[in-house]
């Protein structure tokens, strides 16, 4: 062992320091010390997993490992896992046999049937993942999309005002350089050459073979002077020669036209997108059947078709016309050749396929259809039908291009060559006078007995000259007529000839032939749930006229049906006059007088036009036929009290609380006094009314709100906390029992009453909409939002709820809690009128117009719909658009909504009608922000 010389140097410094210990050295084995393992030997305390690291590999050359210790499996503990088992196989030196196979092949199908299981659901849920990443995060590309297509409404203009971009390099970058090249003159050669001027080069300098055409002089070259002169003028003529080539067509060349240059390279641009190859492949396929059998014309329309996809046009009228000479009988090929030819060759074209094909029908039609002038189309007609008189179409085609009296001699003599064509007896039949019009029309029906047309059209014609007692007569023959030739009565076609014929004007036809085919082919037990049926599709349809015909049917088959006289009745109120709804209800209530609605609806009728006294009679009629009947009764009391007859009012609901004393007979007679400010007489009633029905709830309202209306609170508390005893489910009254507690200050017990509301009626989501407001009133913001939380979890379905959120939220939440509440109640009024007053605030005036139609469609009873819709139109409409919502409003009259009911059920406007309460709501709405 060699010693360092540092060791010589510093005799302090021991001479092994610094030297790796020899091998199999273990610290201390001479004073008896045994070797110890640190975690520096086993490695470091990482997972199998891990990536390795370099500072605890061992060296290079121990990592060499034989076959041998590769062979051999590794059973340390720490190579095991509790689930995987050892990394390595137990079982890898075993033979691998057939069960081994076959046990592999079941876990590999097990594993693919488990994969299967989930398959599409993982699928479509990676997609939707890939969708939601790519609206997250959109390419660039998309983000500027809407800007890119905005640019084709820039004008050249603008696009010539924008900045050029300016450049960022330095100036070196920016303006490089350009190598200069400068050509050497002719005079510096033959200067070079023998010091003075000279046109000529020697042939015996190196020059001369640079020069093309030009050899030094050698065994074959000519000696000679060389003139540089004539070189470039050479060069200039042949250039000159090469030009008028190109722009000479005598010598064969292409000659070139300025002017259409762009517009020959346009068309060459192949219009194919697709692969060069499949073209190729087309071709050669349409070619190989071409050659096996040139007589299948489809092929050469292929063939034709395929080049013109490709933009060779030319090629496709050649294999087209090449086609029509093989196969000069094939009526398609003709036409194909005629669409692939400009016009005036078309022409030809299609002469020469009617020469080939006199007979063909869509040959004469396409050369008529090439023809500019009438004339020359009328021409072309004539010639057609010579060739084939018997087609209707050419008929009818030719009679289209004449003037009436030259129509109506060609449709006599199409007639006499077609005999079976229903619609040029028709036609004819109409150019007639009516003398004529019969007699063609019985010659049409001896030629074909079998149409129903025919028969319909003379009905029409005899009613259209006032002959109607001839329509009833005329379908009977037909019915009878038809049925006799073997011709089956289809109900839904003659319904379908009928509603043409109301459509037309003919009235009295389209009543004869309902009431000539409603009763085919139907049961007896099926027959009024049929009616209904087709009287409810002609409404739908717009027949009114057929749906009043299968009403009167109906009626005349079930005269004491009361749905039937109700159904028609409506039909005339929708659809009708006030005489035809009044001369209908006579007959109902004469044949059911036991139906008060009928009555009802007469009454009304006689009072809305003005003619109190005969509604009275219909009344007292309606009195006589049904004695003590509560309706008839209120509705005689609401005639006398519109009419400010209170005198008549107040007799007629005693006489009515003696006869039929019900708890509406007491409301109306209280209402009546309260609205008369008779309050006393008003509340004795009430308390009479309170005894013995004592369960109904609207009495302790009206009697609370008349106390508060007296100012006397201690009293309407108690009213208000007896009813509530009986009628603890009637949420309209723990609402005023709050609201009164809330009005004498005390916002805990309104707050406590509400939650005692809430626990006698769970779920009910306009106790949890007024404890809301209650909060907001108080001036609680987060308390009021925290309850709108909870109610939205306990009502989910709620659209009061969810209505009242949206305008909770600020500004710019307001459009996402919307989507939010589209998504739970899509079909809910309040919301969608919430939404409409956020497009209003956004100003976004035409969907709000569209948002608000479809509230009052979806809902027409909800008042404040209409309301807000008015007031709209009021600030953002003209008139006619205002006229409209008030004309709708009135026709539906609405009687529900958190503004309308404030307005119409105050006692000062209990004599408003629908349209003055729609101004008053309106007026006092404020506009949303």
């Amino acid at each position: 062992m060699s010693v360092p010389p540092q060791a010589f140097v510093n005799k302090n410094k021991k001479h092994f320091l610094g030297i790796p210990a020899p091998l199999g050295y273990v610290a201390g084995v001479g004073r008896g010390a045994t070797g110890f393992t640190t975690r520096s030997d086993i490695g470091p305390a990482r997972d199998a997993n891990d990536i390795s690291d370099d500072r605890h590999a061992p060296p290079a050359a121990k990592r060499k490992k034989t076959e041998e210790e590769d062979d051999d499996e590794d059973l340390n503990d720490s190579n095991y896992d509790e689930f995987s088992g050892y990394s390595g196989s137990l079982f890898s030196k075993d033979p691998y046999d057939k069960d081994d196979a076959e046990a592999d092949a079941i876990y590999e199908s097990i594993d693919k049937r488990m994969d299967e299981k989930r398959k599409e659901y993982r699928e479509k849920r990676l997609k939707e993942d890939l969708e939601r990443y790519r609206q997250e995060r959109p390419k660039i590309q998309q983000q500027f999309s809407d800007l890119k297509r905005e640019l084709k409404m820039v004008s050249e203009d603008e696009w010539a005002a924008i900045p050029e971009v300016g450049d960022a390099r330095n100036r070196k970058q920016r303006n490089p350089r350009a190598e200069r090249f400068t050509p050497l003159p002719d005079s510096v050669l033959s200067r070079n050459l023998g010091g003075e001027s000279s046109s000529t080069i020697d042939p015996s300098s190196g020059l001369a073979s640079m020069m093309p055409g030009v050899m030094t002089p050698g065994m074959l070259t000519p000696s000679g002077d060389l003139d540089l002169r004539k070189i470039g003028q050479a060069r200039n003529t042949l250039m000159t020669v090469k030009l008028s080539q190109v722009s000479d067509s005598v010598t064969g060349q292409t000659v070139v036209d300025p002017k259409g240059y762009l517009t020959d390279l346009q068309s060459m641009i192949p219009t194919y997108g697709g692969d060069i190859n499949d073209i190729k492949k087309a071709r050669l396929l349409l070619k190989s059947v071409r050659e096996t059998n040139p007589n299948h014309p489809p092929a050469w329309i292929a063939s034709a078709r395929l080049e013109e996809v490709t933009g060779k046009i030319q090629s496709a009228r050649n294999l087209i016309m090449k086609g029509c000479e093989v196969n000069p009988s094939s009526e398609e090929l003709w036409l194909e050749a005629a669409r692939l030819q400009p016009p005036d060759t078309a022409r030809a074209v299609i002469a020469h396929a009617a020469r080939n094909l006199p007979h063909s029908v869509r040959v004469w039609v396409k050369a008529a259809d090439l023809e500019q002038e009438t004339k020359a189309k009328r021409r072309v007609y004539r010639k057609a039908l010579e060739h084939i008189p018997n087609s209707v179409r050419l008929w009818k085609a030719a009679v289209e291009l004449e003037n009436p009296e030259d129509a109506r001699i060609l449709l006599s003599r199409a007639v006499e060559c077609c005999p079976t064509s229903v619609e040029l007896w028709l036609a004819l039949a109409r150019l007639e006078s009516y003398e004529n019009a019969r007699k063609v029309l019985n010659k049409a029906r001896e030629n074909i007995p079998t149409d129903r047309q025919i028969w319909v059209t003379a009905a029409k014609l005899e009613e259209a000259h006032g002959n109607t007692h001839m329509v009833e007569k005329i379908i009977d023959r037909a019915i009878t007529s038809l049925s006799a030739n073997g011709v089956e009565i289809n109900r839904e076609h003659w319904f379908k000839e009928a509603m043409e014929a109301e459509k037309s004007g003919a009235v009295h036809t389209c009543q004869a032939i309902i009431r000539a085919v409603i009763g085919t082919g139907i049961e007896t037990e099926d027959q009024k749930h049929t009616w209904m049926e087709d009287a409810e599709a002609c409404a739908n349809d717009g027949a009114y006229e057929c749906a009043r015909a299968v009403y009167g049917y109906a009626l005349s088959v079930f005269p004491s049906k009361k749905s039937i006289w109700l159904r028609a009745a409506y039909l005339e109120k929708q659809h009708g006059t006030r005489a035809s709804l009044e001369a209908l209800l006579q007959r109902a209530v004469a044949h059911c007088p036991k139906s008060e609605v009928l009555w009802l609806m007469g009454a009304k009728s006689k009072w809305l036009a003005g003619d109190v006294p005969a509604a009275r009679g219909i009344l007292s009629l309606a009195f006589q036929a049904n004695p003590n009947s509560e309706e008839i009764w209120l509705a005689a009391v609401k005639l006398e009290s519109e009419n400010k007859e209170y005198d008549r009012a107040r007799r007629l609901l005693a006489k009515a609380r003696a006869s039929a004393p019900t708890p509406r007979v007491m409301i109306k007679s209280a209402k009546l006094e309260w609205a008369l400010n008779n309050l006393d007489v008003a509340l004795n009633l009430l308390e009479e009314a309170i005894k013995v029905f004592s369960d109904y709830a609207k009495l302790y309202m009206m009697k609370g709100q008349i106390e508060e209306q007296m100012a006397k609170d201690d009293d309407a508390h108690n009213t208000y906390s007896q009813g509530l005893k009986k009628c603890a489910t009637c949420v309209p009254m723990w609402i005023l029992l709050s609201r009164l507690e809330e009005k004498l200050k005390h916002v805990t017990k309104a707050r406590s009453v509400l939650e005692k509301a809430r626990l006698r009626n769970p779920k009910n989501p306009d106790l949890w909409l007024e404890s809301v407001r209650l909060e907001r009133r108080a001036g609680c913001a987060e308390v009021a939002g925290s309850l709108l939380a909870k109610a939205l979890q306990d009502c989910p379905t709620a659209g009061r709820l969810w209505a009242d959120a949206i305008f909770m939220e600020a500004r710019p939440q307001r459009k996402t809690k919307s989507v939010d509440a589209l998504k739970k109640c899509e079909h809910d009024a309040h919301v969608l009128l919430a939404v409409s007053q956020l497009f209003w605030t956004e100003r976004k005036l035409n969907k709000c117009r569209e948002w608000f139609n479809r509230t009052v469609k979806i809902d027409p009873d909800l008042g404040d719909a209409w309301a807000f819709f008015y007031k709209f139109e009021l600030l953002h409409g003209n008139e006619q658009q205002q006229e409209d919502v008030k004309t709708r409003c009135k026709a539906a009259e609405p009687h529900h909504g958190e503004h309308w009911c404030k307005v119409s059920k105050d006692i000062v406007n209990w004599c408003f009608s629908t349209e003055q309460i729609l101004l008053l709501v309106a007026k006092n709405l404020p506009v949303p922000t």
